[in-house]
């Protein structure tokens, strides 16, 4: 996250607002552009290697 992202989420919250729930976008935030920076990177599973580790899981 970069500071004129952070700027730009702090300016869309009301004028009065809880702290906890700008740190939970925030944190939104976050993972969303990593999760894009893992897709475009090729770092991710298909639908059916998702499948695979939860049977694994519930083993």
């Amino acid at each position: 996250m970069n500071k004129e992202k952070l700027i730009a989420t702090i300016n869309d919250m009301p004028q009065d607002f809880d702290l906890e729930v700008l740190m939970e976008k925030l944190v939104f935030i976050e993972k969303v552009e990593k999760g894009i920076e893992q897709l475009n990177s090729g770092n991710m599973l298909t639908h059916e290697q998702v499948k695979q580790r939860v049977k694994q899981w519930s083993k």
